[in-house]
């Protein structure tokens, strides 16, 4: 099956990936970009979707949307896809966004992840070089950002996974990469309260040896 996977570059988009190729799926990365202040949509770093497309081997598509899905909507009424795959982990918001957009198009939906916290993160943990790119919750400062994510270790009661919009995230490397993205310069925005990690500048290298 041809499936669209809603691509934001972050543990919870990748692990989907991962999830669609391990059904023996043929997956597309589907990236949207989305107004600043969506709630459905992760928006640090965006552009180095693209370089993780490359990283898997898989074919990625940018795509516009000022309304939440209207962008995705147009895109896969034009492309025929099996399947909609996306990282909702508890947001009942996102999904139910994502399943009444799969009602419209008569295509299924597919949420691996959900309501799956402890064995995504201790995969996330164990097997993915995952990076903190974006903080906006007390206990989480702006030591974390640029960070491996596994360095989180919050004051202040917090989603472990980060699920309820206190931070983002962005993954580099995979077992099912065929390359890694090393990242060579961060850029630090913060305005006291929250901020993110822009990459300044990153490229593909080869994968990681294992013992």
């Amino acid at each position: 099956m041809r499936a669209a996977v809603l691509f934001s570059g972050g543990k919870d988009s990748v692990f989907s990936v991962f999830c669609a190729l391990s059904s023996g799926w043929e997956a597309e990365l589907i990236t949207v970009l989305g107004e600043e202040d969506s709630m459905m949509f992760h928006k640090p770093n965006l552009k180095y979707t693209e370089m993780q497309a490359e990283a898997m081997g898989l074919k990625h598509y940018f795509i516009k949307s000022d309304d939440e899905l209207n962008g995705i909507k147009k895109f896969l009424k034009k492309n025929k896809f099996g399947g909609i795959v996306s990282g909702a982990i508890a947001s009942e918001y996102q999904r139910q966004k994502i399943d009444m957009l799969g009602e419209e198009l008569r295509i299924p939906t597919f949420s691996f992840l959900w309501h799956k916290e402890k064995q995504l993160l201790s995969d996330v943990l164990e097997y993915f070089e995952t990076y903190v790119v974006a903080v906006s919750a007390e206990g989480l400062g702006k030591d974390l950002l640029g960070k491996p994510f596994k360095e989180i270790k919050a004051k202040y009661p917090i989603h472990p996974l980060l699920e309820g919009g206190e931070g983002e995230t962005f993954v580099a490397w995979a077992p099912f990469f065929k390359k890694r993205i090393k990242i060579e310069k961060w850029k630090i925005n913060w305005d006291g309260i929250r901020g993110e990690a822009e990459i300044e500048r990153a490229k593909l290298s080869d994968p990681p040896k294992t013992s």
